[in-house]
């Protein structure tokens, strides 16, 4: 094996590694929680490990978009090869997150479910999120990438849609505190409006030539 691509490999396996660290932390505040119930998750066990994996899901994301731009900024194109990770990590998380709300919050009762989906706009921004997510995690891999050529990166143009919805999910989600959802939203504006104003440039100096 070659050093660069034993590098990669080594970064790779550390950089997964770092994206488990919220899990690993969940893990312990469970544990803890079991010892002495409320010590770790508050009075709403359930919502709290919900918004949890929630708030990481939405992290995640936005460093999934900060790849790119750091790239260009740090002139290190290579650092691309890991958006890919960043991406279905985010897309782990917000399954996560779904899957914490079906179970703890849902009680895995589809009537409350479909009542929260059709009463609760929140839900249903959220899970339009992560089902666009869902095409993007599936042809995340090279194969996919040769296959639907220039339309792969029009398809994962989505993600970009889809850092909205999350925010958009957060928003309405807070009830009085909003500056979570200010602080993402905050970020998401910034990695858009650096792909807007580079557009903008790279349409200027094609109509000057």
């Amino acid at each position: 094996m070659n050093p660069s691509a034993a590098r990669y490999r080594w970064t790779q396996t550390a950089l997964v590694a770092l994206l488990c660290i919220p899990l690993a932390v969940l893990a312990y505040d469970f544990v803890r929680e079991i010892r002495q119930p409320g010590v770790a998750f508050g009075p709403d066990p359930a919502e709290t490990i919900v918004r949890y994996l929630g708030e990481w899901a939405i992290r995640i994301l936005l460093a999934t978009l900060a790849v790119s731009p750091l790239a260009r900024l740090l002139r290190r194109p290579r650092l691309v090869r890991f958006r890919r990770t960043f991406g279905l990590a985010a897309f782990s998380y917000a399954v996560a997150h779904l899957a914490g709300y079906l179970v703890l919050l849902a009680g895995l009762d589809a009537a409350t479910f479909l009542a929260d989906f059709v009463e609760r706009p929140y839900i249903t921004v959220g899970l339009a999120a992560l089902v666009l997510l869902v095409p993007l995690a599936v042809t995340s891999t090279r194969g996919w990438q040769r296959r639907l050529a220039r339309n792969w990166r029009r398809l994962h143009r989505l993600v970009y849609a889809i850092g909205v919805l999350a925010c958009i999910h957060l928003l309405w989600l807070s009830k009085g505190d909003y500056m979570d959802a200010a602080l993402y939203g905050g970020v998401l504006a910034l990695l858009l409006g650096e792909r807007v104003a580079r557009y903008t440039m790279s349409r200027r100096r094609r109509r000057g030539a």
